[in-house]
């Protein structure tokens, strides 16, 4: 899908600014948006305007250089920045390439605090754009991987969107369905919706589509009726956070096609790259979940579609046992989740 970036600084005298494509308004918009202040970086962080982990974690580092733009002349410089950073980091615990990326950043800074502001904001903008450069070849190489498990004229199943627009460019788990078109064009994409903010149904079918792949679009509780009918054959998703031990935390959802697929002897996968796996949580249990507003739930094209009265849970992630998943495809191959530590060796 020729989309350009996800999202790509853009370098002005004064360091720059990020730009992105606004998520948020797709498909009924599509649009790209600055964003100059790190208070602007939040917002968009959280509102979704950019999401998926990947991108999450380029605009973290973008704004770690918007941050130290905004505190060029304090005498507590890295302090400042590094206040910047934690603020920025609370907005979406659950994906760890956000934190990733930021820590990256501040670790620049650390690094050069001889040199003067200016040249470390020069440093962190050369580091977020060779980021997002990485991001494109790492995906290329996960669908390369990839690739080799998708059956001829299979079925693939996806959840969510881990597309070019969860990424820098190419995607993830649609990264690996990409690569496996170019050799077999008779597969064929189901899309669950992905309530609540419909991501599969906005993103991935607009992604997919403009691609020219087969690409249907499922509610999120019709997987299940689809696999029995044997119209999938492989199930595919990305994940915001990955556990040592290979539990993985991916969009709401995730854990229940896992288990549908287990039941249906249907292979899944995870595609993701290293960042995603963080090396520090022994096991899922150690995953922070976030819960977004309950509005996201209660309420469709502004109207309420329950009873104000009643109880609403609204997690946007859940976390898929290691037990379920057949492998993780990264940009260093294929690993059984026993054996992701081997990549931290």
């Amino acid at each position: 899908m020729d989309i350009t970036k996800t999202i790509e600084w853009q370098k002005e005298d004064n360091g720059g600014f990020s730009r992105m494509i606004d998520q948020s308004v797709i498909p009924y918009e599509f649009k790209k948006v600055d964003i100059k202040t790190s208070k602007d970086m939040y917002h968009a962080i959280k509102t979704m305007i950019v999401r998926g982990a990947p991108a999450i974690g380029i605009a973290g580092a973008h704004a770690v250089v918007l941050g130290a733009i905004e505190n060029r002349k304090s005498p507590n410089f890295y302090e400042d920045v590094k206040k910047t950073a934690d603020y920025l980091i609370s907005c979406r615990p659950t994906a760890v390439n956000l934190s990733w990326a930021i820590n990256k950043q501040i670790d620049l800074i650390k690094e050069n605090k001889e040199k003067s502001n200016d040249e470390i904001i020069e440093l962190l903008v050369q580091n977020a754009v060779k980021m997002e450069n990485d991001d494109i070849e790492i995906n290329k190489k996960i669908g390369d991987y990839g690739s080799s498990i998708v059956p001829k004229g299979a079925g693939i199943l996806t959840h969510c969107n881990a597309g070019a627009l969860a990424t820098v460019g190419y995607g993830t788990a649609l990264g690996v369905i990409r690569s496996a078109y170019q050799k077999d064009n008779t597969i064929k994409v189901y899309a669950d919706e992905t309530r609540p903010r419909q991501q599969g149904a906005r993103l991935t079918t607009f992604e997919l589509t403009k691609d020219n792949i087969d690409t249907t679009l499922i509610t999120d509780g019709m997987g299940a009726y689809f696999m029995k009918k044997g119209m999938i054959n492989v199930t595919i998703t990305g994940a915001d956070r990955i556990a040592l031990n290979g539990d993985s935390a991916n969009k709401i959802g995730t854990y229940m096609i896992a288990i549908a697929s287990k039941y249906h002897n249907i292979p899944f996968y995870i595609a993701a790259p290293k960042s995603t796996i963080d090396p520090n949580i022994k096991t899922g249990d150690e995953i922070k979940i976030e819960y977004r507003d309950t509005n996201e739930v209660s309420i469709i094209n502004d109207k309420p579609i329950c009873t104000d009265k009643v109880k609403i849970l609204n997690p946007a992630f859940d976390v898929t046992p290691n037990g379920l998943i057949d492998g993780i495809i990264t940009e260093y191959g294929i690993f059984k989740p026993k054996d992701l530590y081997k990549l931290f060796e």
